[in-house]
């Protein structure tokens, strides 16, 4: 039997409290330079890239280009604002941790219930999607596969975060070599002209085929939700701070390298592959990259690319477990869920919080294995519009947090976010023009309907806890 440990909970105000490797914390400090700098680059590529952007191409043509290169630079001011609350104070809840602080508890208990549901949201459609690129090379049962896949993160994730360190570390390796091999085999194709696409690839393809806005300003406007879901995940970096062994150096490191992962990564990426191959081949559901090397008669990058999403796919579940585990026990920390959430394993791993949240996401494979008609999908949709809303409290914390700093009232953060506030101020408009583009998209509008159930259900679940428990609700500081 795994032996556990139980904190109490601790005091929103007391900062010795959340310090990191405070004993209210518990954590061991296992995640190294190398493996947080793996994290924050994986965390930037992910099936949104692999596969929706082919439905994005269809939509935006080349200006897809300048779409993710705007969306790069909200990311990265986000990114910045979380940088400086996180040398502020480093601590495993994050940005619910921030919520709480600088917003009021309620704030707190939204963000962290909702960054929850956004991973077990995504962990479901993940670790599905593995089990179907399974298919490409076995005709093995997709519920078997994706119960496979579950139990193997499931049980990685409760050895040691030192393992899941090393496996997210592996995994955006994966994903950066494939992407960066697809650079320069198309910078090869440009130059030397090798290939089947050698005779038509050209630069001038971004503006031959209707212009660099194909589809106008409005068919890229409409293209911001899927760019914008390509991005989630970037934000874990910051859940990582409660286990990273030098969080002060090793963090603002990982933030800064976010500009050069969007540029190569998404911009340099989408580039060369337009160059190369026109925007009008392209179809949604089926990814460009493998499209790309099909034009090229390079079928043999097919299988490559399929088992570099099946590891985007598994790098995005494994995330999902090791975040879940750590919103759901911060949440308990501050009296806002399950007692029995607190646990720690020996090894400091929530090991309660992850069992349930891993056992969530094997009931949303048995759904979608029942029912894989529109109804899934409905729910999937709401990833986007909830993974933006803890990019939202970063951004509000930050700002609250910038004001007390600056009048004085807490210590200045050795990471101050360049341009802030008005950087911070951009960024939410612009989350508010994702938002309304959203409710514009008939395909996009769903996740918006569901928001509104979400917000009543937490609302109630407030109310109740905060009369069961009054004092784990009272906003100090």
């Amino acid at each position: 039997m795994t032996s556990v440990q139980v904190d109490k909970p601790h005091d929103d105000g007391n900062e010795a409290a959340d310090a990191p490797g405070a004993p209210g914390e518990g954590y061991q400090r296992a995640l190294g330079a190398r493996q947080i700098q793996m994290i924050a680059i994986g965390g930037a590529i992910g099936t949104g890239l692999f596969l929706g952007a082919g439905k994005a191409i269809d939509r935006a043509g080349p200006s897809l280009i300048l779409a993710y290169a705007i969306a790069g630079l909200v990311i990265f001011f986000i990114m910045r604002a979380l940088g400086e609350l996180l040398m502020y104070r480093p601590v495993a809840g994050s940005f619910s941790e921030y919520a709480r602080e600088f917003l009021g508890p309620f704030f707190g208990f939204v963000t962290g219930w909702t960054y929850w549901l956004f991973w077990v949201v995504t962990g479901i459609t993940e670790v599905t999607a593995a089990a179907t690129y399974m298919t490409y090379w076995w005709d093995i049962p997709q519920w078997l596969s994706a119960l496979v896949f579950t139990v193997i993160l499931y049980a990685a994730n409760l050895i040691s975060v030192k393992l899941f360190g090393e496996l997210e570390f592996w995994f955006s390796m994966v994903k950066v070599t494939a992407i960066i091999g697809m650079i320069l085999i198309c910078a090869g194709v440009l130059t030397i002209g090798f290939s089947d696409a050698g005779d038509t690839a050209t630069v001038a393809n971004l503006w031959n085929d209707g212009g660099f806005f194909p589809e106008g300003i409005t068919g890229t406007l409409m293209t911001l939700q899927i760019v914008m879901f390509a991005f989630l995940a970037v934000e874990l970096v910051g859940v990582t701070a409660g286990e990273s062994k030098d969080p002060k150096t090793v963090l603002p490191k990982a933030i800064n390298t976010v500009p050069w992962r969007i540029a190569v990564f998404y911009v340099g990426a989408l580039i060369m592959i337009l160059s190369v191959v026109p925007w009008s081949t392209f179809k949604p559901g089926v990814s460009p990259f493998v499209k790309a090397f099909e034009e090229m008669g390079l079928g043999v990058g097919a299988a490559i690319v399929n088992f570099v999403v099946l590891t985007a796919a598994l790098s995005s579940c494994n995330s999902g477990m090791y975040s879940t585990g750590r919103m759901l026990r911060d949440l308990a920390l501050n009296g806002q869920g399950p007692k029995a959430f607190r646990k720690l394993t020996k090894n400091g791993l929530p090991l309660v919080g992850t069992t349930f949240s891993a056992a969530l996401m094997l009931v949303g494979v048995w759904i979608n294995y029942q029912w894989p008609g529109e109804a899934f999908n409905y729910v999937v949709s709401f990833a986007t519009i909830s993974g933006m809303w803890a990019w939202i409290m970063i951004l509000c914390a930050q700002l609250r947090y910038r004001a007390k700093a600056d009048r004085g009232e807490l210590p200045q953060s050795t990471f101050k976010a360049p341009g802030a506030p008005y950087t911070s101020w951009f960024a939410l408009g612009f989350i508010g023009l994702v938002i309304t583009m959203m409710a514009i998209d008939e395909d996009a509008r769903i996740s918006l309907y569901c928001a509104p159930v979400w917000a009543l259900l937490l609302g109630v679940s407030y109310l109740v806890i905060k009369k069961r428990n009054p004092e784990n609700f009272a906003r100090k500081g």
